[in-house]
């Protein structure tokens, strides 16, 4: 899937829904749950059909981020499915440590 700044997409398994902040200029497969992504701001089930080897959930307000293929995203609604690029779990983004005010 080609994805593009800005766009909403939603899990076919479960109540995840989540916005591109950057996006890879190459074709990534992203999943949800162990099933692909779908364009769109409506998730397309209730988390019944999540593969069980594929849960650990995407938490709301989240960014998640795979600095090698330039992916970011952001979090709208958790669900039950982990997320997942190209077969590997996609990582929680570290905050970024303020400046020492001595």
């Amino acid at each position: 899937m080609i994805l593009k700044t800005g766009q909403s997409l939603a899990s076919s398994v479960d109540a995840t829904t989540i916005v591109v902040v950057r996006a890879p200029a190459s074709d990534i497969s992203l999943t949800c749950g162990g099933a692909d992504m779908i364009p769109g701001r409506e998730p397309g089930g209730d988390g019944s059909s999540v593969d069980p080897a594929h849960t650990g959930g995407a938490l709301l307000g989240k960014r998640y981020v795979d600095e090698g293929l330039g992916l970011e995203v952001l979090c709208t609604k958790s669900g039950v499915g982990r997320l997942e690029v190209n077969g590997t779990v996609l990582p929680i983004k570290s905050a970024k440590p303020l400046p020492a005010s001595d």
